[in-house]
């Protein structure tokens, strides 16, 4: 038995069709003239019965070896509707396709003989159906409609084009028993890598992995820094379908004005973690180690005062206190000397009034007097404050070299604070006439919430990389309350010990990732994130962190890899590395004659003639396999190492696709200056629009509301 699956042989003609025309013909005789055969009427139906179950048996053979060749030249078709995409408690739908082992590596390497090309390669008829079109299109008759008979896709057409997906349908096509593969929900929590380069599926995979996790009432969180209109539209569709309208919210840097806000700073555990998010997104390679020390310690220092003038921290303020941190040290003492010294005031009015140029410290010169004088009493009072002693230290420095040492921190909240992303990042939250919701990261998992971060990376790639790494770096900090304090930590209820699954979705992840990335992915799943996260290549992530060490960190964080089309032969290496060697096997027909040396003898020579089977060891799949995949194709190795070829489904026309007037205007704005994705090889006719859902849902009258 093992030594005829080592010869199996399934690119050959189908010789089990003579069989089937041999019983066909037996059977109308036994039935028209069973005389001929000696049989009686009565027997002759039994035989004709008999022929017909061994010529069916032999049909089912030869179609097998016809659907195998036809496979390996044009896969079927796989379309469906997103209602119709499955949706599991248990498992996650990934699409079709097969396990790979032995028996497909096998069946591939035969595929690349020169004896089997003629399976595998475009019939003489296809070749000459695209040489007339070419030719067509080039003539200046009028002959276009007879191109149309030839481009016609249908199956009655023979010479139909192949579906513009590019690569081998080889892959796929040499197991033609697909079955649906599935990802347990509970190897999620390992996080999932997807590579695979531009324009090949990533983003439809995306789809269909969200449409998943919003109707299963999960927590929903995309990062998009390109902008995908139709990704967006998906996200609105899934979650009014699963009744989750008002737990939708969009934050888009490219859409101001309708967009939700975000306080990357303003919730925090400790106060520390505001210097952290903001300095973190610094160098600290070389000497840019000791500026990165420096700002941390500054902003530190800002957050705690603001905070303990009963201020929320945002990205506004602490650049304003940046640039005058004498306003601030102002402020903070008028609010301490207030509660523990109320004379305070007469004696620094005093010494204010007696400052000159000649008395004011060098390093002073440039400071207000009001601030001179405060330092100068608090050096006579012997006053201790941690805080005000902070701000002491900072105005202390020469305001000259004080600009030098903060210069590195002004740029990244330039980024974050310029035009109408400053309405968006420092939300003004007694501004009761903004409909605009504002959100936090630990408010969207208690609310199961469904959000959609658009970066605009297409417009501007610095401010989407900066608050982009600011949201991580939040939900890095979210993630480490909720695996120490649960997610109903200090609300009135007693679930406190469940941890809702966190779906995170990071389209080009490696423009938004830094070094904060990587305790999420390492330390996440405690607190019940679940990373997805799709990019093109190693080499991206590398760039990104800036540390082969560090990307080796990030990639060994992912359980789960699905790798579809490359161009990068160590990224498709990754995959091919991981997986073992097996043997193959090829035949060999050897003959040969020898010359007899009796001369006298009734024999002058002997012949032989061998089939000999040969055993090679090759690798499971090779690296230029993955570079040939078909678009919206791709490997999988997912639980512990199992190797699955799998296809995405095409995604149907929808008819019920309204959407509120904002939203569509913003994915209008995404198809006219991104990349439009309806130019792809997954799109299909969009639905006619139907009446505009109501009311909007970024424009509601009701600041209490709280949907977004």
């Amino acid at each position: 038995m093992s030594q005829a699956q080592a010869m199996e042989v399934l690119l050959r003609p189908a010789v089990e069709l003579y069989t089937v025309a041999a019983c066909v013909g037996a059977a109308f005789l036994c039935i028209a003239a069973p005389w001929s055969l000696a049989l009686s009427p009565l027997l002759g139906i039994g035989s004709a019965l008999a022929f017909l179950t061994f010529g069916a048996v032999r049909l089912r053979q030869a179609w097998a070896i016809l659907r195998y060749r036809r496979n390996l030249r044009r896969l079927p078709r796989y379309v469906i509707n997103s209602r119709r995409v499955p949706t599991s408690r248990q498992r996650l739908f990934i699409g079709r396709g097969f396990r790979w082992d032995q028996r497909h590596t096998h069946r591939l390497y035969q595929t690349y003989r020169p004896e089997f090309r003629r399976y595998v390669e475009p019939t003489l008829a296809y070749r000459l159906a695209r040489h007339w079109e070419t030719r067509l299109q080039l003539s200046r008759l009028p002959l276009a409609p007879l191109a149309r008979l030839t481009t016609w896709d249908h199956p009655l057409n023979p010479v139909r084009p192949l579906p513009p997906v590019g690569g081998m349908p080889r892959l796929h096509g040499i197991e033609p028993r697909e079955c649906d593969v599935t990802l347990p929900l509970d190897e999620r929590v390992g996080h999932t890598l997807v590579l695979g380069t531009t324009r090949v599926g990533k983003t439809r995979l995306a789809e269909l992995l969200i449409t998943q996790d919003i109707r299963r009432g999960e927590v929903c969180i995309v990062f998009d820094p390109k902008g995908d209109a139709d990704l967006l539209k998906r996200m609105y569709v899934e979650a009014r379908r699963s009744g989750r309208e008002g737990e939708f919210y969009v934050f888009h840097l490219g859409w101001p004005d309708i967009s939700a806000r975000y306080n990357a700073v303003g919730r925090f555990g400790r106060i520390s973690e505001v210097a952290t998010r903001i300095a973190g997104q610094l160098s600290g390679e070389g000497d840019s180690a000791a500026f990165r020390e420096f700002a941390w310690r500054f902003v530190n220092i800002i957050a705690r005062a603001l905070v303990e003038l009963g201020q929320r921290p945002d990205y506004l303020l602490i650049q304003r206190h940046v640039i005058n941190i004498d306003a601030l040290f102002i402020e903070y003492a008028a609010h301490f000397f207030a509660q523990h010294d109320p004379k305070a005031w007469e004696s620094i009015v005093q010494l204010e009034s007696r400052l000159n140029d000649k008395t004011i410290p060098r390093n002073m010169v440039g400071r207000e007097k009001r601030v001179v004088a405060i330092e100068q009493y608090l050096s006579q009072a012997r006053v201790y404050d941690s805080v005000l002693d902070g701000l002491r230290s900072a105005v202390r420095y020469d305001r000259t070299y004080f600009d030098k040492i903060v210069a590195s921190l002004l740029p990244l909240l330039e980024k974050l604070t310029t035009g109408k992303i400053a309405q968006l990042l420092a939300p003004n939250y007694s501004d009761l006439n903004d409909p605009r919701p504002i959100f936090d990261w630990l408010q969207i998992i208690r609310k199961r919430a469904v959000v959609y971060v658009g970066l605009d990376a297409l417009s501007d790639p610095e401010v989407a990389a900066a608050v982009g790494n600011s949201m991580f770096s939040d939900l890095t900090s979210v993630a480490g309350h909720l695996y120490k304090h649960g997610v109903d930590d200090g609300l009135p209820s007693t679930h406190s010990h469940d941890k809702p699954a966190i779906n995170v979705h990071a389209d080009e992840f490696n423009e938004l990732m830094g070094d904060e990335f990587i305790p999420m992915i390492n330390k996440g799943g405690g607190a019940g994130i679940q990373v997805t996260a799709y990019t093109q290549t190693l080499s991206d992530i590398e760039a990104r962190i800036g540390s082969r060490a560090k990307a080796g960190q990030v990639i060994g964080n992912f359980n789960n890899l699905f790798m579809l089309r490359v161009r990068e032969t160590a990224t498709a290496e990754l995959l091919t590395k991981q997986l073992p060697k097996v043997e193959v096997y090829s035949t060999a027909v050897v003959s040969g004659a020898t010359d007899s040396s009796d001369i006298h003898g009734p024999t002058d020579f002997t012949s032989n003639t061998q089939d000999r089977l040969t055993p090679t060891e090759v690798p499971l799949i090779e690296p230029a396999h993955i570079l040939g995949l078909p678009k919206g194709q791709a490997f999988g190795l997912i639980e512990g190492g199992n190797l699955w070829k799998i296809r995405m489904p095409l995604p149907a026309p929808d008819r019920d696709e309204a959407m509120p007037e904002s939203l569509q205007a913003l994915a209008d704005y995404m198809r006219q200056q991104y990349t439009n994705s309806g130019n792809a090889w997954w799109s299909s006719p969009q639905a006619p629009s139907e009446p505009i859902l109501s009311p909007d849902l970024f424009e509601t009258t009701d600041p209490s509301s709280g949907s977004g």
